[in-house]
């Protein structure tokens, strides 16, 4: 059975009637759901592993069932709008990209996938594409609507850690252009696959709690460096492992302070000198904040879910607002 995290709220304090809409983020690995109230409050929260990767698109409606089902009630039609990899050629229905420049949601392409359940109606939201350099996202477009439903001014670059990171020119109310850099990703291939895996597999819990910041900020120096040369650098980190002693933590702080330095120093100069906001939440999200100001470079940073939710309730009031017109 699928272990489904929930908010420690009773469902006595839940009123089924008092969920206006359902709001649910699905990512490659997971899926994370939020019952929401007509004033826009978080009622109840639930998480679980079923993410888009784990599923075939016959799958996605009990998927999704097993997590909000009883947020439903018989004689009600619920609306719930969805946005990431649910989305995609692989997902429940695929919602083909919006091409950049746009608005960074394409609510009036929403894709609704059919459904058993009557109680459910469901929406998707598309993610974006750029021809050249060819690029594409999915849910990170839902993230920077709720940034600019927050800040309806904001012109600059967004930031937006994770595996895949994304870089994203806004302009008056538009995604201009983005870049996407697989440092999340080439950093869990080379700490646990490489030959470096042997300096750095030992202190491997520990790091995930606490960040060497003396050796993060040593390897960003060395990846922002004007001669640093990434594929040259890495084996000197085995090496002093061998040599000198590196300690697996400091040795993994090292190994991402050089990947995250290589991403920033490899943004195009049209990206330089311009406002940043990143959008994240937890360690990922601190690093490239604290990387950036090492760097001279003042970021705002926000939560990932806090304009998540935002993103979705523009795409939701959308869907109101098409309701009321029919």
């Amino acid at each position: 059975m699928t272990e489904i995290s929930r908010t420690a709220i009773s469902r006595a304090a839940i009123r089924r009637a008092a969920i206006s809409w359902i709001a649910v983020d699905w990512g490659t690995s997971q899926v994370r759901a939020w019952a929401v109230a007509e004033s826009g409050e978080v009622l109840q929260r639930a998480s679980s592993a079923r993410g888009m990767s784990s599923l075939a698109p016959e799958q996605f409606e009990g998927a999704l069932l097993e997590l909000i089902g009883n947020w439903l009630e018989d004689g009600r039609v619920i609306e719930v709008i969805a946005c990431g990899m649910v989305g995609a050629r692989q997902g429940w229905r695929e919602a083909p990209y919006a091409e950049v420049p746009c608005a960074p949601q394409a609510v009036a392409r929403m894709v609704r996938p059919e459904v058993q359940d009557g109680r459910l109606r469901v929406s998707i939201v598309p993610g974006l594409c750029q021809r050249a350099p060819a690029d594409v996202l999915r849910g990170e477009e839902t993230q920077i609507a709720g940034l600019l439903a927050e800040q309806a001014d904001y012109s600059g670059v967004v930031c937006l850690p994770g595996t895949h990171s994304k870089w994203v020119e806004v302009r008056a109310g538009q995604v201009v252009a983005f870049q996407t850099f697989m440092t999340g990703e080439l950093f869990a291939l080379l700490s646990q696959q490489s030959v470096l895996r042997h300096g750095m597999q030992a202190d491997q819990a520990q790091d995930h709690q606490s960040l060497d910041r003396q050796a993060f900020d040593a390897g960003l120096h060395a990846g922002a460096g004007p001669a640093q040369r990434l594929v040259g650098a890495l084996f000197g980190l085995r090496a002093e492992g061998l040599l000198d002693g590196l300690a697996p933590g400091a040795a993994r702080a090292r190994l991402s302070g050089l990947l995250i330095g290589q991403e920033l120093v490899a943004l195009d100069e049209r990206w330089r000198g311009q406002r940043v906001c990143v959008i994240g939440d937890g360690e990922a999200a601190e690093r490239y904040r604290h990387a950036l100001d090492t760097l001279g470079v003042t970021a705002l940073t926000v939560s990932a879910e806090r304009v998540t939710l935002a993103g979705l309730a523009a795409a939701h009031a959308h869907i109101s607002g098409e309701s009321r017109h029919d």
